[in-house]
């Protein structure tokens, strides 16, 4: 068992990385990276060169190259000590053309071409652009120089997966801020709630953040800040924020509890103390800031009122997922055991039926019975507390599940029930009870087993058209929001996203027939 495991998850995560390799080579190699400026508003007021260099740092942005802009290189000069103030001001006046540069300017124009060309990078100057016949530069006409270098997919691969999770530590904050004593502290009297209960949490000082394990009321009780999952940054969907917390993030309206602030002050507020980062001098720029916290860990998350959009498509999957398994199987079950009688044909009709309309067309005609039911069409965050809002999209997901598997089990136990070891059996004296539950049920149903854990594991990933239709703010409509925006970060998140759950359900699913089926073995034996 051990050595199947320890091989399947090699190959499986051999696969992740093949997958994430070829959709970073179509996004970064097979598209045009004009695109990324299709919905840019700003990128249409950019004017001359300007609008050139705007280009080349979104591309940096959203992972193309690597860009380094001649004024960069000369503050990391200045930062090294390299080279003083002064000397960084005079360099950086680029004149119209190379030929009236300054001989300051020239040294440290030929110093940053010949370090970057040695690096492999291009180094573009653009001239200025003037207005008329005047002096005066044109909109966005300013000089500019600076090298530029595509990332290769072996760094890219690399970078991504190096950055995947991050541990945090007490040396996170820089070693020459004044932060006190660094280490980590045990209470058993968590200070949000005032230190009044007893509430474990390891607090941290130095770490990025301020809670490191902390318990709550809220699933699943107990809380950990001390690894952190980065899928990617989002630029458009999320902008700013990683792929992984917009899918976890909770949605909906403010919650407003007590909170007993570092400071002692103590007001009805929808900050999530457990969320705190570190936030270089950020306690000295606002008296918001100094009223309530006594360090820099002064950037908060809200409690919000509503589920993640993983949470809303886990729920209504879930659910779908087991009224499809108590429905889909036992109507299977009858079909086959009265085969071409009435049931049966009534369950043909309905699978044809599921087969043969597009799932857009009946996911309408259910929302529009329900509709005129009572049920709610269209789903609203703000009341949360509402359950019919899920019922109409419950059922357009469960539906055709149950029609697929209706189909299946009809079909299996038509096999098993037309073998010639049942004929056997029956020779052998068994009554048709025992060959039904020790023989045709155990062996159709192992197929069926196999696809349970995909079926749970694929409802974290939401249903696109149903989530669409009925407004569900879940993880559904993700991706291909992503790919309309052209938003690079989250379709390679996503798509390392599905591909986990992918490996996981097949190695789940292997385990359980195992489970189901004694015949199966992951261990070879020498003959």
């Amino acid at each position: 068992m051990t050595k199947y495991l320890a091989k399947r998850l090699l190959h499986g995560a051999f696969s992740i990385c093949v997958v994430v390799a070829l959709v970073m080579i179509m996004i970064y190699s097979m598209l045009d990276r004009m695109l990324v400026f299709a919905q840019d508003p700003v990128y249409s007021h950019q004017g001359n060169n300007t609008k050139t260099t705007y280009r080349y740092q979104k591309w940096e942005e959203y992972g193309y190259l690597d860009y380094v802009p001649f004024a960069d290189y000369l503050l990391s000069l200045q930062r090294s000590g390299a080279i003083d103030e002064e000397t960084r001001a005079g360099a950086a006046a680029i004149a119209n053309t190379p030929a009236g540069d300054s001989e300051l300017t020239a040294e440290y124009v030929a110093k940053f071409t010949e370090e970057y060309e040695a690096k492999g990078y291009t180094v573009t100057r653009l001239k200025a652009v003037m207005q008329g016949k005047t002096k005066r530069y044109a909109s966005g006409g300013q000089p500019q120089l600076f090298a530029y270098r595509d990332i290769p997919l072996t760094h890219r691969l690399l970078d991504y997966f190096t950055s995947l999770l991050d541990i945090d530590s007490i040396h996170y904050v820089p070693e020459d801020a004044d932060i006190g004593e660094r280490g980590l502290t045990f209470t058993t009297r968590d200070p949000m709630y005032g230190g009044e209960k007893f509430s474990p949490a390891i607090l941290g000082n130095g770490t990025r953040h301020k809670y490191l394990v902390y318990f709550d009321g809220r699933f699943p009780f107990i809380h950990q800040n001390v690894a952190t999952i980065h899928l990617g940054t989002s630029y458009t969907v999320n902008t700013g924020v990683d792929v992984f917390d917009t899918m976890t993030r909770s949605q909906g309206s403010y919650v407003r509890s007590t909170i007993a602030y570092p400071t002692g002050l103590v007001e009805e507020s929808a900050d999530d103390l457990h969320t705190a980062v570190y936030s270089a001098g950020s306690l000295g720029t606002s008296a918001v800031y100094g009223d309530r916290f006594t360090d820099d860990y002064t950037s908060t998350s809200t409690v919000r009122s509503g589920f993640s959009k993983i949470g809303y498509s886990f729920v209504i999957g879930i659910i779908s997922v087991v009224m499809a398994y108590l429905l889909g199987l036992p109507l299977g079950l009858a079909m086959a055991l009265r085969k071409d009688k009435l049931i049966d044909k009534i369950g043909t009709i309905y699978i044809v039926f599921i087969i043969a309309v597009p799932s857009l067309a009946y996911i309408f005609l259910f929302k529009a019975i329900g509709g005129r039911m009572g049920l709610p069409t269209t789903f609203n965050m703000e009341q949360s507390g509402n359950r019919m809002m899920y019922i109409l999209p419950i059922i357009s997901l469960a539906l055709p599940s149950v029609a697929n598997l209706m189909k299946w089990m009809r079909r299996y136990m038509i096999d098993q029930m037309n073998s010639d070891y049942v004929k056997f059996a029956r020779s052998g004296g068994l009554t048709e009870g025992e060959i039904f539950t020790k023989h045709i049920w155990k062996n159709a149903i192992i197929p069926i087993v196999h696809g349970i854990p995909s079926s749970v594991l694929f409802s974290l990933t939401g249903a696109i058209i149903t989530e669409r239709v009925y407004v569900v703010p879940g993880a559904g409509n993700l991706l291909t929001e992503a790919i309309n925006k052209y938003d690079n970060g989250v379709i390679v998140g996503v798509t390392l996203f599905y591909a986990v759950l992918s490996v996981l359900s097949i190695i789940m699913g292997d385990l359980l027939m195992a489970a189901v089926d004694p015949r199966i073995s992951f261990t070879t034996k020498d003959r």
